[in-house]
C-alpha cells in the first residue's frame, strides 16, 4: 500500500467513501490508490475487478507511450487475429499462444461477463451464439484490452450502455441490413405495427 501510494500522482474522485472500518472501505481505499496511480478507475469496466486492474497496472504500468496505437498494444498482448494469408486465401486467423499475464487476466475477466446484465455481457453472449466459447472469450478480451488502452492513454471514463440499449442497437442494425438486402433484390420492406 505504501509503495502504491507513492506512485499516485493524480487525485481521482471515486465518490463518497464508505464508513471507516468496513470491508467496503478497504476495497474503496485500494480502488482509490489504483485510480490515483493510473489516472482513471479501471474497475468501472464491467468484468475488471481489483485483482485484474492491479495485475494490469503492475505488469504494464499506467504509461502506454511505448505502444503507438491500440493495435500495437493488442498485438503485444497476443489478442489480435493472425494473418496467415497465401494467394488471397486466409490460411489461419488464430491468435498466437502467449503466457502474457495481462492477456490471461483479461481473458478471465471476459469469462466473468457471461451472466452480467451489461452491454459487454450481451456482446459476449451474442458472440457465444455465433462461435465457440474460447474464440468468443478471446474476442471479448480484445475488446476489454482496447477499452483499457483508451482509458489509460486518453483518460476517458467508461460508461456502460446497458444490456437493453445494446440489444436495441443490434436490432436496428439487423433491420437496416434486411432493408438493404431487400432493396438490392427489388423489394420494399414496410414495418408492421404490433396489435394490428
Amino acid at each position: 500500500h505504501a509503495q502504491l501510494r507513492d506512485l499516485g500522482e493524480q487525485q481521482v474522485d471515486l465518490g463518497k467513501a464508505p464508513r471507516a472500518g468496513s470491508k467496503q472501505r478497504q476495497v474503496f481505499d485500494i480502488r482509490q490508490i489504483l485510480a490515483n496511480w493510473a489516472g482513471v478507475d479501471l474497475t468501472r469496466i464491467n468484468g475488471l475487478g481489483l485483482t485484474v486492474a492491479s495485475k494490469i497496472l503492475t505488469e504494464i504500468g499506467p504509461d502506454l507511450s511505448r505502444f503507438p496505437t491500440v493495435k500495437h498494444f493488442c498485438s503485444w498482448l497476443g489478442l489480435c487475429p493472425g494473418t496467415k494469408i497465401s494467394g488471397g486465401k486466409v490460411l489461419s486467423s488464430r491468435t498466437r499462444q502467449s503466457s502474457n499475464r495481462v492477456r490471461q487476466a483479461l481473458k478471465m475477466a471476459a469469462m466473468s461477463l457471461y451472466h452480467g446484465n451489461s452491454a459487454l455481457g450481451a456482446y459476449y453472449r451474442r458472440l457465444c451464439a455465433r462461435m465457440d466459447k474460447p474464440s468468443a472469450n478471446t474476442a471479448v478480451a480484445h475488446k476489454l484490452a482496447r477499452m483499457v488502452y483508451f482509458m489509460l492513454t486518453r483518460g476517458e471514463e467508461f460508461v456502460d450502455q446497458g444490456q437493453q440499449r445494446y440489444e436495441e442497437q443490434q436490432r436496428q442494425r439487423s433491420v437496416a441490413a434486411l432493408k438493404r438486402r431487400a432493396t438490392n433484390l427489388g423489394f420494399v420492406i414496410t414495418p408492421v405495427v404490433a396489435g394490428t
